[in-house]
């Protein structure tokens, strides 16, 4: 699988992040929240999921931090995504999500990381219908 993260997955165009945060879902999940928006993919639209990541200018005043944070839950994410990836390619569906990170302190990558696979097992349960992803979480 690849690995890398292309502009095509990431949530850039500001019509899609007013769908999003206007017709999505969201959720909790220390140190994030996550707003996903679910739709069917067209034909001219690859099936992949999309992802931006927002860090408050409130919670870390300097740009440093923040730039700190994103590369972090964007590194993570571009090693865990390829079950996520699948699936939607198999059903053909597209998810937009983001991550708003709520911590007020930078965790490690680590940790990040254990969040976004849980983040990634969570998603397979809740939209994809697989008896494969019918694992606990842990």
């Amino acid at each position: 699988m690849n690995e890398r993260l292309p502009k095509e997955q990431r949530l850039y165009k500001k019509k899609a992040i007013e769908q999003l945060f206007g017709k999505g879902k969201g959720f909790n999940l220390y140190p994030f929240r996550v707003v996903v928006y679910k739709h069917a993919s067209e034909e001219n639209e690859p099936s992949i999921p999309r992802f931006l990541v927002s860090v408050s200018k409130k919670r870390f005043h300097h740009a440093f931090k923040r730039n700190r944070v994103k590369r972090l839950v964007r590194e993570s994410w571009r090693r865990n995504k390829s079950d996520i990836v699948v699936k939607c390619e198999q059903h053909k569906i597209t998810f937009d999500f983001a991550l708003v990170y709520t911590a007020t302190t930078i965790l490690s990558y680590e940790e990040i990381e254990k969040k976004i696979k849980q983040l990634s097992l969570r998603l397979k349960n809740d939209y994809f219908n697989d008896e494969d992803t019918r694992t606990t979480a842990g």
